[in-house]
């Protein structure tokens, strides 16, 4: 079932963006009770309408934490929303007409890392499953993953390289910008920030209780701390046998590390994944990665790392780092839209 809305006609060499609806399969009965019905946002380039019969690449571009589908579409302050950064790079030369796709994973925690989990839904079904074919079918898209990409920014970089190594036969190159990787440095950093407002708050069903009656934080750091850790322990720690569907990787009490899930957590690691999925990453067009090197999370010591770890697998990528952080970074698109596009047209 799907319906479709358009938010802005093409003309005038600019593009279309479609606003489209997903019931999803994957996602019906999810743990949280997030809804199954879900946007997608589409965005044609200005030649489609007048070229019926042409066919274009695809980039499906996730958001990062907290970020719906519709965020890259919006304007920010001295930030370019992505319909108008498409038109200029397509107007410029600098990147070929190609369609891109936005999915919306949001959950009640604030985010899914593209994963299936029982504790959260699943959406990497969602996207690879459901998403990709919706789209392939209802617009004229080159429907073969040497025309396919994937990127993303934070939990969208994360996202776009576990699906791309995950899923060669359905992307074949991805981007990551300032995507998580090397656990060990990036989600440490926020544990205790998170066992404090956890203890402060009676446990963790409490905090959560508080968190969505108020949908605001105390104290700003470090209560998006605890919903960021509680968020990656439900999307990368699901158990059953815990009271709130997943294993912290602390324990509540002492605020010890716990190793056993620390170890599941960093199965699925970017930066540990490379040598489990070093074939798969062999059969991509193209891997792209960057990171700033101001990062709060320390991703550009994950991004390094994974770099490394790419080059002794004999896997070639393009890695850059910057001179920034990891808010406001979205102007690096243009760097690898048109890597994307030369990997994919």
């Amino acid at each position: 079932m799907a319906g479709t809305r358009t938010r802005g006609r093409g003309t005038g060499g600019k593009g279309t963006l479609v606003q489209e609806r997903i019931v999803s399969a994957a996602l019906a009965g999810n743990a949280l009770g997030d809804p199954a019905e879900r946007d997608v946002f589409v965005y044609l380039p200005p030649q489609y309408d007048a070229s019926p019969r042409r066919r274009y690449p695809v980039v499906h571009v996730i958001t990062g934490f907290t970020g719906l589908g519709v965020s890259p579409w919006q304007y920010g302050f001295a930030a370019e929303a992505l319909h108008d950064r498409m038109d200029r790079l397509i107007r410029t030369r600098k990147a070929p007409p190609m369609i891109l796709v936005t999915p919306d994973c949001m959950t009640a925690y604030g985010g899914s890392q593209y994963v299936d989990s029982a504790a959260v839904g699943n959406y990497e079904t969602f996207v690879t499953r459901e998403v990709v074919p919706f789209v392939d079918a209802r617009f004229r898209t080159k429907a073969s993953p040497r025309h396919r990409a994937i990127c993303g920014k934070s939990s969208g970089g994360y996202g776009a390289l576990m699906l791309g190594m995950r899923h060669p036969s359905v992307f074949g190159a991805l981007a990551s910008h300032s995507g998580d990787a090397y656990f060990d440095y990036c989600y440490r950093l926020d544990f205790v920030k998170c066992w404090n407002r956890l203890r402060a708050a009676g446990g963790v069903e409490k905090w959560l209780r508080r968190h969505r009656r108020d949908r605001k934080t105390k104290i700003p750091g470090a209560d998006f701390a605890a919903l960021n850790i509680l968020a990656m322990s439900a999307c990368y720690s699901p158990d059953a046998n815990e009271q709130w569907g997943f294993a912290l990787p602390f324990d509540l009490e002492t605020g010890e590390e716990r190793a056993d899930v620390m170890r599941r957590w960093r199965k699925v690691d970017p930066a540990h994944a490379v040598k489990r999925y070093a074939k798969n990453l062999r059969k991509l067009r193209g891997i792209y990665i960057d990171c700033g090197l101001a990062d709060e999370w320390a991703l550009h010591i994950g991004a390094r790392i994974l770099s490394q770890r790419l080059t002794a697998h004999g896997i070639p990528h393009v890695h850059e780092e910057f001179d920034d952080g990891h808010m406001g970074i979205s102007y690096r698109y243009d760097r690898s839209l048109p890597l994307l596009g030369k990997w994919i047209a």
